[in-house]
């Protein structure tokens, strides 16, 4: 059957159409697509659990997919519990670290008046604005925590229950799929599903072992170096180093301000140092070799995910968002048409070979 091809022009505005109608609807309905996606993502990793309790055990199609989510559960229970007890240690010395902060604020007050002469009274004034519209701010943000926290618990009960109706469904899914595209499509949109569950289940798999990893060398590392809530700190910043290019660099100033407080500028100073030294040991060694090469996406489109993420649903959104673009770049890497948008989410890789000219034909070959 003939096709109709349409100028440059009309093609570019109906991408555009659709690019703006799609981010519309997602941020719309974004309280269905979030926990749509987390459901999706966590039911690929759960997959070779589940199939193990369902083929090899025999536990059945209803049972296994309870005890995989069930398992999931306690272990992010008894992650919350850690953390739950490590920050009950950090509050009670609140009162320490506030008296800590204010010799640090009375400091940075002398320093400015004897450096850029302005004197305390105009410092004070100035603060109390600031302090003004930061409790009202803060006034309202709790006056919405009830409301926040609630709607986390309500998220994560619909994720679990969509993760269960996943693995439960997972074949009528996969029928469904196939089936709205043409015979002759069929096979190639199977390989494209199996390759998306693998990248997926490489990535969110890889997520978890390089966050482990990388808790226990920064937990290693505070405790070597003496720094309080040790514990804490590291697995904070293992778990913001998820967010690819922006956690790190917002783990390394909490972690400086929090070690500023209760001990000495030098020693804050080496634990900003050593979490960047591992953050440039693990996005050269450990981010290669453990999520691999299926989820290859160059900086700038990573970062832009994360932006466009959060911009549409927040902070999940900067969690979800980059193996969504994933996907979409395995897409578009297979539907004739969309190439060139595969090429834009992907890197570009050009080896040279010693003595040999590489041509167009050869890049347009790769």
């Amino acid at each position: 059957m003939d096709t109709i091809r349409f100028p440059f022009y009309a093609r570019a505005a109906l991408t555009l159409i659709a690019l703006v109608l799609t981010c519309l609807i997602l941020s719309v309905a974004s309280n269905i697509f979030i926990p749509l996606v987390s459901g999706l993502l966590i039911s690929i990793l759960l997959y070779p659990i589940n199939k193990f309790f369902e083929e090899k055990l025999h536990l059945g199609r209803t049972i296994s997919p309870i005890l995989s989510v069930f398992l999931f559960i306690t272990l992010l229970f008894s992650f919350v519990y850690f953390l739950a007890l490590q920050l009950i240690g950090f509050s009670s010395d609140f009162p320490m670290l506030r008296k800590r902060f204010l010799q640090m604020i009375d400091g940075l007050q002398q320093w400015l008046h004897y450096k850029l002469h302005i004197n305390n009274y105009q410092q004070t004034d100035y603060l109390n604005k600031s302090m003004t519209g930061i409790f009202g701010a803060l006034g309202h943000s709790i006056s919405n925590l009830f409301v926040s926290v609630t709607g986390i618990l309500f998220l994560t009960i619909f994720v679990l229950i969509f993760s269960y109706f996943m693995l439960y469904y997972r074949k009528l899914l996969k029928k469904f799929v196939l089936f709205l595209f043409r015979a002759e499509h069929q096979v190639k949109v199977s390989e494209v599903l199996m390759e998306t569950k693998s990248m997926i289940y490489s990535y969110v798999f890889g997520l978890l072992i390089e966050m482990v990893l990388v808790s226990i060398v920064n937990c290693t590392m505070f405790l070597i170096m003496g720094i309080q809530y040790a514990l804490l700190l590291g697995v904070m910043a293992a778990v913001l180093n998820i967010i690819p290019y922006l956690g790190i660099y917002t783990s390394i100033i909490i972690t400086t301000l929090v070690t500023l407080a209760n001990s000495n500028t030098n020693l804050a100073l080496e634990a900003g140092g050593g979490l960047f030294i591992v953050h440039l040991l693990d996005s050269n060694i450990l981010f290669p070799r453990i999520i691999g090469r299926r989820v290859k996406m160059n900086p700038f489109i990573t970062i832009l995910a994360v932006i466009v993420g959060d911009f549409l649903w927040g902070v999940p959104g900067m969690f979800l968002f980059i193996p969504v673009t994933g996907i979409i770049k395995m897409i578009c890497e297979r539907v004739e048409g969309l190439e060139a948008w595969g090429l834009l989410i992907g890197v570009e890789e050009v080896e040279k070979k010693p003595g040999k000219k590489i041509e167009l034909k050869d890049l347009k070959e790769r």
